[in-house]
């Protein structure tokens, strides 16, 4: 295979069409289990580690969003907690299955709202970890993963399982096997699992205010700060969710 940036993005073209063709039922059976869970009173919790914290993003507190959302970040167990900064320096940091419990401690959670977990591999500790502890409690549970990669790598959990077997709803997002596409003798390039699993949460938000519009309800949605009025909107609808929403860096 060539390697250029023609073909990564001949390469992720296929991927955003095979995605965008194939997870249609899954993509409206997420929206149906987000849109109770606003009509509810709930806010969609986003989780995820390393690169899959992007989905976190792309979810909770960005323009052309939805206003009930929070992120839930590795980072938090500092920021919110009594943990030092140095704790995130720990490569095994999203291995550990325990700090999973401190991150839903610190967490401004209650029993109506829904969890958005993305993993691309959906086998590490914490991940798993969060997903366990998430069904326990009585959370609606969605995973945007890769199941071409979970499928060929075992569990880092003491349970065994995956985040693929704890979830109400799976995702894929068509990544391959090692995330890259590009191969080159004994390596490859070109990862696609943000780009794919951003595409999904951007499905999911439209049709959550699809479903909110044919219901006759004004969907609760961020303008961009850097319009006219923006900030002031947002400020308005930030407010209805006080202590329920954080936004950081």
């Amino acid at each position: 295979m060539s390697i250029s940036s023609a073909d990564y993005v001949e390469a992720i073209r296929e991927a955003i069409d095979r995605v965008g063709s194939t997870q249609g039922d899954q993509v409206a059976r997420a929206a149906d289990l987000l849109t109770a869970t606003l009509r509810a009173g709930g806010v969609i919790q986003a989780f995820g580690c390393g690169h899959s914290e992007a989905l976190a993003m792309e979810i909770a507190g960005r323009a052309g969003g939805l206003v009930p959302t929070n992120k839930i970040a590795l980072r938090d167990i500092v920021l919110y907690g009594d943990a030092p900064a140095t704790a995130l320096t720990d490569p095994e940091l999203e291995r550990t299955p325990s700090v999973a419990h401190r991150l839903y401690e610190l967490a401004p959670i209650k029993p109506d709202d829904a969890f958005v977990i993305a993993s691309n591999s959906g086998v590490n500790g914490a991940v798993v970890e969060m997903a366990q502890l998430v069904k326990q409690r009585g959370h609606a549970l969605i995973a945007i993963t890769s199941l071409a990669h979970s499928a060929r790598v075992g569990s880092r959990h003491p349970s065994g399982r995956k985040l693929t077997d704890l979830a109400d709803v799976v995702l894929d997002n068509g990544a391959p096997y090692g995330d890259a596409t590009l191969s080159y003798g004994n390596g490859a390039v070109g990862a696609v699992s943000s780009i794919t699993a951003a595409l999904l949460a951007q499905q999911i938000v439209t049709e959550v205010v699809a479903r909110l519009l044919a219901l006759g309800e004004t969907p609760p949605v961020y303008l961009s700060d850097n319009v006219p009025g923006g900030r002031a909107h947002n400020k308005e609808l930030e407010a209805r969710y006080a202590g329920r929403i954080r936004r950081s860096a």
